[in-house]
């Protein structure tokens, strides 16, 4: 066993799809998937069940799981402990990110940051990805992570991930039964949806405008708690990312694929400004040194 296997199983048990885990840890499917029947063949234990739709931890791979995540936890404070002994770093990094970006666990990463650079003083806010944007641009924040691809310009982009958008309603909703929807099924219900800051709501007028598909927004939301409640209330439909979809609170929701063809795509990114912080290159060095599932143990939690 080693710490890469252990990456690619937390990765595919938290995320239960091959395909999410695979972007997550940066890796091609193919490899993920060689990775994991290797790991299986060396326990000599079958680690997942596998269906067309979704991927399981068995029972040893549930046990397994925690010292996974305590072998990738036990390296990250390694590395940081030699980073923090090796490279003092001071002063303020002021950042921002869009709620549930999915792609990365921000709290996770200020955590190790902190870790690692004790010295400096973070500060951090919750906003839409177009506000987030404005504040870069303006010198307020050094960091931000956004999930939209507009109103960039100068501001230097690197791309975490990307993943499809798809409609959840109630069990109950036309709709639910689907195997995938066409554009035109959206036309005269009720929608729920984020506020116009957050980067998934132009995403979906413009999507949905250039198939025909003219909705109504009848509740404007900045939480995805709440979106995932009133959905599940009858009160409308929703689209959202497709990690949303699979959170505790959209258990009893049914996720359907929209339209192969014209489908939009969920991006997310981090940005920074000309004038950074001395603090955010060590920041972004610290993203790339932390494959997926080696958060500390405080982050693991599901």
């Amino acid at each position: 066993m080693d710490l890469r296997q252990m990456e690619y199983l937390v990765a595919l048990a938290d995320a239960r799809q091959f395909t999410r885990a695979a972007a997550l840890s940066g890796v091609s499917q193919s490899g993920l998937s060689a990775a994991i029947r290797g790991l299986e063949e060396e326990l000599g234990a079958s680690l997942f069940t596998r269906t067309t739709r979704r991927v399981e931890p068995t029972e040893a791979g549930l046990a397994l799981l925690p010292h996974a995540r305590a072998m990738l936890a036990a390296a990250a404070a390694a590395r940081d402990a030699v980073v923090q002994a090796t490279h003092q770093v001071s002063g303020a990094l002021r950042v921002g990110a869009e709620q549930c970006l999915g792609v990365v666990d921000v709290a996770a990463l200020l955590e190790r940051f902190h870790r690692r650079h004790p010295l400096v003083e973070i500060h951090f806010v919750q906003a839409g990805s177009h506000e987030l944007l404005a504040r870069v641009r303006d010198g307020d924040l050094d960091v931000a992570f956004v999930a939209t691809t507009d109103g960039l310009g100068a501001l230097s982009q690197t791309v975490l991930g990307s993943e499809p958008l798809v409609l959840v309603c109630p069990p109950e909703h036309r709709l639910a039964r689907r195997g995938r929807v066409d554009w035109s099924d959206l036309v005269g219900e009720d929608f729920v949806d984020f506020d116009v800051s957050w980067g998934a709501r132009p995403v979906n007028d413009a999507t949905c405008a250039a198939h025909g598909a003219h909705r109504r927004v009848r509740f404007t939301v900045n939480d995805v708690h709440t979106l995932l409640a009133l959905v599940d209330r009858g009160l409308g439909i929703a689209l959202v990312p497709q990690h949303v979809s699979a959170k505790p609170q959209a258990a009893r929701l049914a996720a359907v694929p929209l339209p192969e063809e014209g489908a939009p795509s969920w991006v997310v990114s981090v940005v920074t400004g000309r004038d950074h912080a001395a603090a955010a290159p060590r920041l972004l060095e610290l993203l790339a040194d932390t494959p997926a599932g080696s958060t500390a143990p405080a982050a693991a939690a599901r």
